[in-house]
């Protein structure tokens, strides 16, 4: 069940994978590793951002769309959500486990490295 720290929902594991397996879901998830570390091992399908070049790209973000934001230990996108909300993206949600935390199916390789914001929304 998600709880909530610093204003920001933490989602478990369970939650984002339901989220991942629904195929009709509205939230947006994104990797905000950086691209060593998703090269590496990375949620199928699921976008990279980087956590460093959210600075420049934060008003590229549709302010109404639903978000969950992925890293190792979900420090980083605990960080990069409290950023969204400081800058009027409200919905943004932290998986709390990170990719440590991953028990499902990884994928390697650069599968889906965003060059432009407007890409993750189909």
């Amino acid at each position: 069940m998600a709880t909530e720290k610093e204003n920001v929902k933490q989602l478990s594991f369970e939650e984002v994978k339901a989220l991942y397996e629904n195929n009709k879901r509205n939230e947006i998830l994104i990797d905000v590793r950086e691209l060593e570390e998703y090269d590496e091992a990375h949620i199928p399908g699921i976008p990279l951002i980087p956590m460093s070049e959210m600075v420049d790209l934060v008003n590229e973000f549709k302010k109404d769309q639903e978000y969950v934001l992925v890293c190792r230990s979900g420090r980083r996108s605990h960080e990069v959500a409290k950023f969204f909300k400081d800058n009027g993206i409200e919905n943004v949600h932290n998986y709390a486990d990170g990719m440590i935390g991953w028990e499902a199916e990884k994928a390697t390789g650069e599968e889906w490295v965003v060059e432009q914001v407007n890409e993750i929304y189909k």
